[in-house]
């Protein structure tokens, strides 16, 4: 059976996972690893579809990120993630009216990112913060991959802006964004990929508002996360989680600000799907790839733009 230490090493180098089916061998590798290969599996104290599995001493005895246990593939069926999962997004919109197949594509993006993620918390604290990068970087290029696979064109880059006044160009201002989705040679869209909107929420409705009053359009903007849970504070052994999502902050800018054109979740939380204003412009991930991306491709007017595209395979840490 393959080790925790190939593991860890196989996810924290970037240039392993190059197409979709690379994140499902891995996470394949890792989920049969965990049948058996872990101290303890922690039931959360607060929310109990989560889980938090402990590693061996071959893992420094670390505690993983929270893992929602209604989401998470297990081993017996990891073998569907290469290929009913990854066959699904050669078409995603002929399973948009299948419930089954739509929470599947959920739980299998999940799935193919959490693996890794909980790989890399095996590392010693001294590389917490290069493994953060790491599994943000590897979500954004799945997100990529995978709608590519779909056949959009897209990928990460820099737009650069040109500022004009009076008809006279006074400087240009670049802006860096995870997804970039053209058609016929201009930019239908723009999107944020991350993990968890902690700490990122703000950009985002402010990207759209100076990308907007300066090319003096209405693209659309959207936001990708994985999830909006992290580790709670622990006393006692008792393992909690606490949710990152700022609601206030979120109702704060769609009101005041300008709106986004979508936003979506692998693992949703509650009051996303309680509060009425959230549920309205909030919602899973399968919408992105079964409706949503391809009506924003086939409405918005699109903006010619210089784009730099980005190529992103930095070596294993």
């Amino acid at each position: 059976m393959t080790t925790l230490a190939t593991l860890v090493e196989r996810a924290a180098d970037k240039t392993r996972f190059k197409t979709a089916a690379d994140y499902a061998d891995f996470a394949r590798a890792y989920l049969e690893f965990a049948e058996t290969g872990l101290q303890a599996e922690i039931v959360c104290q607060n929310e109990e579809q989560y889980r938090f599995w402990q590693y061996r001493d071959d893992g420094n005895f670390n505690i993983t990120r929270p893992l929602n246990a209604d989401l998470l593939v297990r081993a017996a069926e990891s073998d569907t993630l290469g290929t009913q999962l990854l066959d699904m997004f050669d078409d995603p919109r002929s399973v948009e009216d299948d419930v089954a197949g739509r929470q599947f594509m959920c739980r299998g993006i999940y799935t193919l990112q959490q693996c890794i993620g909980a790989a890399l918390d095996a590392l010693p604290a001294g590389k917490a913060n290069t493994a953060r990068k790491i599994t943000g970087d590897l979500f954004e290029r799945l997100i990529r991959l995978l709608l590519s696979q779909a056949g959009i064109d897209c990928h990460a880059g820099v737009v650069n802006i040109p500022v004009v006044v009076d008809g006279v160009e006074q400087c240009r201002m670049s802006y860096q964004h995870d997804l970039i989705l053209e058609s016929g040679g201009v930019v239908k869209c723009i999107g944020s990929v991350k993990t968890s909107s902690k700490d990122r929420i703000d950009k985002i409705f402010i990207d759209k508002f100076l990308f907007n009053s300066l090319t003096k359009t209405a693209t659309p903007h959207i936001a990708v996360f994985l999830n909006d849970v992290q580790r709670g504070k622990r006393t006692d052994r008792s393992y909690r989680v606490a949710a990152t999502f700022l609601p206030g902050h979120f109702k704060g800018y769609t009101i005041a600000l300008n709106p986004l054109d979508g936003v979506y979740y692998c693992d949703i939380r509650p009051n996303m799907t309680t509060d009425a204003f959230l549920a309205e412009r909030i919602g899973t991930i399968d919408a992105l790839f079964c409706s949503d991306v391809w009506r924003l491709l086939a409405t918005a007017e699109g903006v010619s733009a210089d784009v730099e595209e980005l190529i992103d395979l930095d070596p294993p840490i």
